[in-house]
């Protein structure tokens, strides 16, 4: 609970001069519409320390002036409603993903202050991961970690910040360190790293922690308008209904037995002398992306749009065969050429731990109109290596779709009357121009002269960007022009 006196003097204003802290913040929503029938309450438990946490973070807001400039990321948790009462740019994140999406929002925005908000159970759990790395990387995001020993929103589970002893629904005995582990010390944590500029553990305790909480919680913003890098600031948070007290014996706890555990303190603080961020480099004009995605090499030849026989304005391939037999640079090859061809292109790989000899495949999609997803699941183009594979995808792929096998005889049970079949040893043709592993270009040589989908330019170009040696290059090159010799020799089978 927070009397007038705190009140005052949380507002920075003395007692007979004091401007009620229930006035709303500027940077607060005029009504709450989350409960129609009261708009002007949140959602928080009385003796919340969410509630004060966000008083302090949207006068931060009014007193910095960048209210405009805002983007608030909340997780799912107790917090969750956050974008029904901050009138600024809000993202609603997943559970424990709000520190990755604030890293997303600050680097496609960098202009913008990206606030990240999150709790315990998301920070210290599920989020571990993305806390630490964004931390490690400096990114210029401040993060205010509510930590109130618990996981509130869903009924009181153990957090990784519980003291031990303490009960909660998952540690009904107390929490035991010998089966639990023991508080998880997310300042002392961080301290260890050296990218973060601004570490700082406050409390929600007393009107002196209070004051002090208001003050770390600025600091942290305003570090970020500066174009400094990453602050956190933990704030130890009452949450009297999660822990069986009354608002005032909760403000207690944390004030007497929270801060025990969590000693508040600045744990790093760098301001002074930490550098200011390079400003990112100017995004790119449309018009270059095409040299870029082709790589430092240069532009390859493009074929100008809508060139292409109507079959490949919509290409659906599945590559299928053993690992070693080249089936993800098949893909490759075929996406890169796609690129030159100036179409929109995905190639998307499939396949077990096995470096060699275990299944291996991959998706890849060729068209010149947008790609919905990158799985194929229904192509209209097989490239199957194997028998396995053959037997694996041949039912998938669409009526009047092409089939190309690598054997000497279709396998029993694998007819089809409604799809094109080329059936040759690839890996034996590969053999004849100098290297066996080269049987997935045969195949792709094969491939282009029965369809005609893709230009040789297209496909040579695609061979350069991908292939660093030039014994390589030049057998590709032989094994292609096999490809394409090899077809000619026997008729299709259909």
């Amino acid at each position: 609970m927070i009397n007038e006196h705190d009140l005052a003097a949380l507002n920075g204003t003395c007692p007979e001069h004091y401007e009620p802290f229930q006035d709303r913040a500027g940077a607060f929503y005029e009504t709450f519409e989350r409960k129609p029938e009261n708009q002007e309450q949140t959602h928080y438990c009385p003796g919340c320390g969410h509630g004060i946490t966000h008083k302090m973070v949207a006068r931060a807001i009014d007193e910095l002036g960048i209210q405009d400039r805002t983007i608030l990321c909340t997780p799912v948790g107790c917090s969750v409603f956050g974008y029904y009462y901050f009138d600024v740019g809000n993202i609603q994140a997943a559970h424990g993903r709000a520190s990755a999406v604030a890293v997303g929002a600050k680097r496609a925005r960098p202009d913008s202050v990206v606030l990240c908000y999150q709790g315990d159970g998301d920070l210290a759990a599920i989020g571990t991961a993305e806390i630490v790395h964004a931390a490690n990387r400096g990114e210029p995001i401040t993060v205010f970690f509510l930590n109130n020993a618990i996981y509130g929103m869903t009924g009181g589970q153990m957090a990784p910040t519980t003291l031990i002893g303490m009960k909660s629904t998952t540690t009904p005995n107390g929490r035991d360190p010998w089966n639990e582990g023991y508080p998880l010390h997310i300042c002392e944590l961080f301290a260890q790293l050296d990218a973060p500029v601004y570490l700082e553990r406050v409390a929600l305790g007393n009107s002196k922690q209070l004051i002090g909480a208001a003050r770390a919680i600025k600091k942290g913003i305003e570090n970020q308008v500066k174009g400094l890098g990453f602050s956190l600031i933990e704030i130890l948070s009452p949450c009297p209904t999660i822990w069986k007290m009354n608002p005032v014996d909760a403000q207690h706890w944390v004030r007497d037995e929270l801060t025990k555990v969590f000693p508040p303190g600045v744990y790093r603080d760098r301001t002074k002398d930490a550098p200011v961020r390079p400003a990112p480099k100017p995004k790119p004009a449309l018009a270059d992306l095409p040299k870029m995605l082709v790589g430092k090499g240069g532009v390859a030849p493009v074929e100008p749009a809508g060139t292409a026989p109507a079959a490949v304005h919509d290409l659906s391939i599945r590559i299928a065969g053993f690992g070693g037999q080249g089936v993800l640079m098949l893909g490759q090859v075929l996406a890169e050429a796609g690129l030159s061809a100036d179409m929109r292109v995905s190639w998307l790989p499939s396949y077990g731990p096995e470096m060699r000899s275990g299944t291996s495949n991959c998706h890849v999609r060729i068209s010149h109109k947008e790609i919905a997803s990158p799985v194929v699941t229904k192509p209209n183009v097989l490239l199957a290596l194997n028998e396995p594979s053959l037997r694996k995808f041949l039912a998938t792929v669409e009526p009047g779709g092409w089939v190309l096998y690598n054997g000497t005889s279709l396998p029993e049970g694998m007819e089809r009357d409604d799809v094109h079949f080329v059936i040759k040893p690839f890996t034996e043709l590969a053999d004849q121009v100098g290297d066996a592993r080269a049987g997935n270009i045969v195949m792709l040589g094969t491939l282009l002269e029965a369809t005609g989908m893709l230009s040789g330019e297209s496909i040579d170009a695609a061979l350069k960007r991908l292939v660093k040696t030039e014994r390589w290059l030049e057998l590709d090159r032989k094994a292609l022009a096999k490809g394409r010799e090899t077809f000619h020799l026997e008729p299709v089978s259909a």
